[in-house]
């Protein structure tokens, strides 16, 4: 049991050892030439472009049900009216970066673990090296570029559309006027948390992209090492979007209230 154990601490301290060694010369990969512009723009298309849809989708049904349960619940105080307030604060510091972020773990994260993992089974990235290319500024780089960029602004897009979703219920099914809705919405924002829900992305971001990297860059025995990486990578990311969001928000906390 407790070479068991050993063998596992063993395997984690080396897999957060390659994770950071990855990152290291992706930052000095950012710094330094050369620069693969065309695979930088094609991973922006492909993660902020592609994702548009899922992320148009889950904003406006997440907006949609929060204003309907809060309503319910509201009602119980009077303060229907109040259901903007409630939607604006939690999909701006809360909903809109998590949603979103575990959005993109699931395609974008699992899409890269697959992409490397199958180029690492079929031994492409060895050509590249054999080459003179490097695979952490032509595959990783452009890759987290696209995910600390990206992943933000899908966000701003989720939350904008969530608050719409919300505006469509509460004057459909709440029988709330317009204007006293948006006029909620904007009293329940404070700049702190529009700062919490800007900044909040971009460390989600990197997350995602810079461990769908490292496990496919890490895939090893073939086909299934490739189906077993996409499945570690989706769950990964998953939790350290989750992990993420609760440290970022405290260091915020502390930082401005």
């Amino acid at each position: 049991m407790a070479a068991l154990i050993v063998s596992w601490l063993k395997a984690a301290f080396l897999e957060v050892q390659e994770y950071l060694l990855m990152v290291g010369k992706t930052a000095r990969a950012l710094v330094t030439p050369p620069f693969y512009m065309r695979d930088i723009i094609d991973q922006f298309e492909a993660v902020g472009v592609g994702s548009l849809t899922v992320v148009l989708l889950t904003g406006m049904f997440t907006g949609m049900v929060l204003a309907l349960q809060s309503g319910i619940t509201l009602d119980q105080f009077g303060a229907r009216s109040m259901v903007g307030r409630l939607v604006s604060a939690s999909m701006v510091k809360e909903l809109g970066p998590v949603l979103t972020g575990l959005m993109v773990a699931g395609r974008v994260g699992s899409g890269i673990a697959a992409e490397l993992g199958s180029m690492m089974v079929t031994e492409q990235i060895a050509a590249l090296r054999a080459l003179g290319t490097d695979p952490i500024r032509k595959l990783v780089l452009p890759r987290i570029l696209a995910g600390v960029l990206m992943v933000p602004l899908l966000t701003v897009v989720s939350t904008g559309v969530g608050m719409v979703g919300a505006w469509i219920v509460t004057i459909t099914e709440l029988k709330v006027a317009s204007s006293v809705y948006w006029n909620s919405v904007v009293v329940g924002l404070f700049i702190q948390d529009v700062w919490m829900g800007l900044i909040k992305p971009f460390f989600i971001g990197f997350a995602i992209a810079s461990i769908g990297c490292h496990v496919g860059l890490r895939t090893q025995g073939g086909t299934q090492g490739v189906g077993r990486a996409t499945t570690n990578a989706v769950v990964a990311s998953s939790v350290a979007v989750i992990a993420v969001d609760f440290l970022v928000t405290k260091l915020l906390i502390s930082l401005m209230y």
